[in-house]
């Protein structure tokens, strides 16, 4: 399968976007610490089935750029990262699949701008307005948050001893060694954990809680029944903040990194999905002058 790596310019900063295929287009969001890698068992089934992918690398990870301060990880700004590359490889509406910190831009992008997106797939994590009270389950899976807090402490404690604690953290799951070697370039660990820094800090949950737009798009939720890290319920509870048709999908034995560990059940369940339900931009409604 043939398939480019182009540098484009976007908000500032030079993104590493993954383009293959032609089609109807699909874009593909990674997490932490991933990069459009974690794609590649389903880039060319989609291909194969007339798809056009678009797997960028998210603004810190993989072969993007790194900006150093910690406001240009929120949230917002990976959804902006994302509009413009849809606008410049998908003439700006497409499928969009994301995962862990990518399924959290995909949610938000979803919401914010419910025109450009054709169907939503969420994989492990679930809307981000389910985690604004979390259980003590789930603060107690995402003990490493916490830790991640620590500008320089969480650094030098992750690092030491190759890497003892962050692999203790994966667990040999995932990329393992890729993330390792990944991580070690300058400046991509800070980058990587700015992400947590930027979107779950604690304070922020002292702050007025913003209105939640509803997801409008035909959604797909899919949770995997060996994540150590996000609980079964933060996917399930997103039903409430969809009001276009809803589907979740339970996938037994796999990891957190359902690409990597069930690439033949989520590319079925992917080819199923995207297929189904004719979905149309919501209607605008248009004020009288």
């Amino acid at each position: 399968m043939s398939h480019s790596v182009k540098v484009v310019r976007v908000n500032g900063l030079d993104l590493a976007v993954t383009v293959a295929g032609e089609g109807r287009p699909v874009i593909l969001l990674h997490g932490f610490p991933d990069s459009a890698a974690l794609w590649r068992h389903q880039i060319p089934r989609l291909v194969a089935a007339g798809y056009q992918v678009i797997a960028p690398d998210l603004r810190g990870f993989g072969d993007s750029a790194r900006p150093e301060e910690v406001s240009a990880y929120r949230l917002p700004m990976a959804v902006s990262d994302v509009a413009r590359i849809a606008d410049l490889f998908a003439g700006g509406r497409a499928h969009v699949v994301g995962h862990d910190w990518g399924a959290a831009v995909a949610w938000m992008y979803a919401s914010m701008m419910p025109a450009r997106v054709d169907h939503l797939v969420a994989l492990s994590v679930g809307h981000p307005a389910t985690g604004v009270s979390p259980s003590v389950e789930q603060r107690a899976r995402s003990w490493y948050v916490l830790l991640f807090q620590f500008p320089g402490v969480a650094e030098e404690l992750l690092r030491a001893d190759d890497w003892r604690l962050m692999r203790q953290l994966v667990a040999g799951e995932g990329d393992a060694e890729r993330y390792l070697a990944d991580l070690a370039r300058p400046g991509a660990l800070t980058a990587g954990l700015n992400w947590y820094r930027a979107n779950l800090a604690p304070a922020l949950e002292l702050t007025p809680a913003r209105v939640t737009l509803p997801v409008h798009a035909p959604t797909l939720g899919v949770w995997s029944s060996g994540d150590r890290l996000i609980t079964e319920e933060a996917m399930t509870g997103s039903a409430r903040f969809v009001q276009g048709p809803w589907r979740y999908e339970r996938i037994d034995g796999a990891s957190h990194w359902i690409p990597l560990d069930a690439p033949g059940p989520l590319g079925d369940l992917l080819l199923d999905f995207l297929d189904s339900h004719e979905s149309a931009p919501p209607a605008v409604r248009r004020r009288r002058s």
